[in-house]
């Protein structure tokens, strides 16, 4: 199939939106209202620090709802107001935050659902508005879409579209796409989906694995039994990695991203000699901005002196995991919860560790005065940093008077 192709007949359709529908004033006010705080604004305005009694909170410079996440959410608010009355359906979640998605279930969205891990189409009709989330659809589902006369109104970042581009790009002097992602994240199913030949991989030790496979070869049948649900049909490694170029999941750790494509760089030279790299190596900037920006700030706290971390985001959000990541590398208590309701009652906390099943954390605020460090996932409203803050200073309040 040529996705290109494809994309530029959709991009030309009367039933493709990529932009909103002029409810712009009225969509602002209930975001306004519904997602954003006065407190937040307060704890920005004093240089990201709060201190009630013997509680300082220590805010991330960086954190909580992106401009790509903040555009999709509010295309989908201006998509219920321009279509009232149509049967209105999403893809997927909107974004990885379930208050988010529950208010979209609260407007008369329909989700997908999911029938033995395959997404079920079977009751979007004609004339049904569909919208495409913000990590994107595969081009297999724009294309039943299309086929079956829906209008599409497409709220996929701009930042996710640039990786497309790459992999199509790659796709062009058939080289294969190595993409630092997961390999079952809805991104990286759509960003795949427009690439030629492709190979998923996971993190820097899988990708030392497959460079080492280049340079000195393998067992073929081990290979592909390894990453046999990360990679493209019919893949060959020892055909296809003779030509490589880089993309990611663009929620994916900046560093490590960035590691992996270096570590290609380096494999491609020694195995074909500097003066071939860029007939064998292809690499472009495909790490989001906000997500670089997060995990920024996200050091930078960390370098503080904390008592302890508090990470709030969905559960299944990529980005939010990564914030996590930079916490425990430094040996800071940390706790990733995806909303309020998580703390209490009493001192205890219903967390998920790295990796891990949720888990019910008993006394997890120390005596006296501590410390909070606070940051949330590119899904995270700041109305939900807020009653997270709120909470925790309230707990400490009746721990204090006890």
């Amino acid at each position: 199939m040529d996705t290109k192709a494809f994309k530029r007949s959709l991009n030309h359709s009367e039933n493709y939106h990529r932009k909103g529908f002029g409810h712009d004033a009225e969509v602002s006010g209930m975001m306004q209202s519904e997602y954003q705080s006065s407190l937040i604004q307060e704890i920005r305005d004093n240089g990201y620090t709060l201190t009630r009694g013997n509680v300082t909170i220590r805010l991330a410079e960086a954190f909580g709802f992106c401009w790509g996440v903040e555009r999709a959410v509010a295309m989908a608010y201006e998509t219920r107001q321009h279509f009232p009355t149509e049967r209105i359906w999403i893809t997927n979640e909107i974004i990885h935050n379930p208050s988010v998605n529950q208010r979209l279930r609260d407007m008369n969205v329909a989700f997908i659902d999911v029938v033995n891990g395959e997404k079920d189409f079977s009751g979007v009709a004609k004339g049904d508005v569909v919208i495409l989330p913000a990590f994107g659809a595969s081009v297999q589902e724009m294309q039943l879409l299309s086929d079956r006369g829906c209008t599409i109104v497409d709220t996929t970042c701009p930042w996710v579209s640039k990786v497309w581009n790459t992999v199509e790009k790659h796709k062009r002097v058939a080289y294969t796409s190595i993409i630092h992602g997961k390999y079952n994240h809805e991104e990286t199913i759509a960003t795949s989906s427009f690439a030629g030949t492709y190979l998923v991989v996971l993190n820097l030790e899988q990708a030392e694995y497959v460079a080492n496979y280049i340079l000195n070869g393998g067992n073929r049948d081990e290979f592909l039994a390894k990453f046999s649900r990360a990679c493209s049909e019919g893949f060959d490694p020892d055909r296809d990695l003779q030509h490589v170029g880089i993309a990611n999941q663009t929620t994916m750790l900046k560093s490590e991203t960035e590691h992996i494509g270096k570590l290609f760089e380096r494999t491609m030279m020694k195995k074909y000699g500097p003066d071939k790299l860029n007939e064998h190596f292809l690499a472009f900037n495909t790490i989001c901005d906000a997500t670089q920006e997060r995990q920024d700030a996200m050091f930078q706290l960390v370098e503080e002196k904390l008592d302890l971390m508090v990470v709030i985001g969905g559960y299944n959000s990529s980005n939010t995991t990564h914030l996590q990541e930079i916490a425990i590398e430094r040996s800071i208590p940390s706790y990733h919860i995806d909303s309020p309701e998580r703390i209490g009652p009493g001192n205890r906390v219903e967390h998920k560790p790295l990796g891990q099943d949720l888990t019910v954390q008993e006394s997890w605020l120390p005596d006296g005065a501590i410390t909070v460090g606070v940051t949330s996932g590119a899904s995270t409203p700041d109305k939900i940093v807020e009653q997270v803050i709120e909470k925790i200073l309230q707990l400490k309040g009746a721990l204090a008077t006890a």
